[in-house]
């Protein structure tokens, strides 16, 4: 008898309202627009709980990129007790001395690949990679290789083109034996956190389907360029290059990975489609998944909606499922489900930092990746082969638009 969970102390949580594309760490030509997602800072966490310490020291780190979404200093590592911010960087010089005052950073470099470079020097241990979407692997494979830890913004990598630097970062990975982090939000969402937990102690049981979508509204305008860029990266990119925010509620839930996808593109009436780098002439793309575990996964990105932007998902297994309602959230299961604070609600934050933006899940990114390098054997939720498996299945569902919804095999990937 499947017993319906309603109390709302364990399923309440805010709307998942708008997301956000990935931060920018260069110089744009056009004011600074109203970006979505960094208000909704509700984290699900039981404030009642009390932190708990996991270390006696400081980790050096530096911060590579403020750009338009101020994502360099929103993660919060100036607030990390474990935290020291040694350096900052950003190619616009304004935006890097911001960066300095916002995270209280030692000293600035010109750029990331002289922060890296001087990484010994600075005695760094880790850096954060807030920059333009086409660099993030380009200098997670750099950084690695200078022995740092490493925390990307999303996606891991952007496009068919970078598909090349799939095994290198792997490579990089294993040759350092460092952690390579990437911060997909939906991973600490209060939805996503939750059918994680569920799913690991089993009150799932084996995943039947899944549902996660990224609908990021754009300017109305049919003639508009949309967010800023640096270099316009994000003019015409099709939408399952940028797949994260969608896929992140099956890959950080189960951590295992999407087998088969066909996708359905539809074209976009915006002029930034009509012509552009990427040959791109749709505005959003529905891809249906065949995953690893034999479920099916529905994952949707969409450009063009004007007036409506979230990030959301769903998930059903064989005992039980977790969906929203009006709300909130609600779950049913095979058997009660007890609301036991310590078990099942997110853990305390240090009390020096907030949950950040994107449902509170800011904080507890930047908290798991510190966490990872200062005690062994702490696994952290999306490393490198959770971040690929996240980013490149989106790489093929627009290949298989492209092909009018030709069902395509997506790699493994391995460590």
């Amino acid at each position: 008898m499947q017993i319906p969970f309603t109390r709302r102390g364990f399923f309440k949580g805010a709307l998942i309202g708008a997301g956000m594309a990935a931060a920018t760490g260069r110089a744009a030509e056009t004011p600074k627009p109203k970006i979505q997602g960094l208000d909704e800072v509700k984290s699900g966490a039981d404030q009642s709980l009390d932190w708990i310490p996991y270390a006696d020291r400081k980790v050096r780190v530096g911060i590579a990129g403020e750009g338009v979404c101020s994502f360099g200093s929103a993660f919060g590592y100036q607030s990390h007790p474990y935290v020291e911010v040694v350096a900052c960087t950003d190619l616009d010089p304004a935006k890097c001395k911001l960066l300095q005052e916002r995270v209280k950073a030692q000293k600035t470099y010109p750029s990331c690949e002289e922060m890296i470079k001087h990484a010994a020097e600075d005695k760094l241990e880790a850096v954060y990679l807030a920059t333009d979407a086409p660099s993030h692997v380009k200098l997670a494979i750099i950084a690695l290789e200078h022995g740092l830890n490493v925390a990307s913004a999303v996606p891991a990598l952007l496009g068919e083109d970078q598909l090349e630097y799939v095994p290198k970062l792997l490579e990089a990975v294993k040759r350092s034996g460092k952690l390579y982090q990437m911060n997909e939000t939906s991973a600490f969402r209060d939805s996503c956190f939750r059918m994680r937990t569920l799913y690991e102690a089993g009150m799932l049981g084996a995943i039947t389907y899944t549902e996660g979508e990224y609908f990021h509204p754009g300017d109305n305008k049919l003639d508009g360029t949309g967010t800023p860029s640096y270099k316009g990266w994000r003019i015409g990119l099709p939408p399952q290059y940028y797949p994260t925010h969608s896929n992140g509620y099956y890959t950080c839930v189960t951590h295992k990975r999407f087998t088969e996808v066909t996708c359905t593109g539809v074209p976009s009436l915006k002029v930034r489609y009509q012509k552009n780098k990427y040959n791109n002439i749709f505005g959003s793309e529905y891809a249906m998944f065949k995953c690893e575990d034999g479920s099916a996964a529905r994952m949707l990105v969409a450009w063009d909606t004007p007036s409506y932007g979230g990030e959301d998902g769903r998930i059903w297994g064989q005992k039980g499922c977790f969906v929203p309602e009006k709300g909130g959230y609600r779950g049913w299961f095979e058997k009660e489900v007890k609301a036991d604070a310590k078990k099942w609600n997110k853990r305390a934050l240090p009390k020096s930092m907030s949950g950040g933006g994107h449902g509170g899940s800011h904080s507890y990114l930047t908290d798991d990746f510190i966490h990872g390098i200062l005690v062994p054997g702490h696994k952290i939720c999306v490393d490198v082969v959770t971040a690929l498996n996240t980013t490149i299945a989106g790489v093929y569902a627009h290949k298989s638009a492209m092909k009018g919804g030709e069902r395509i095999k997506v790699p493994e990937i391995k460590l």
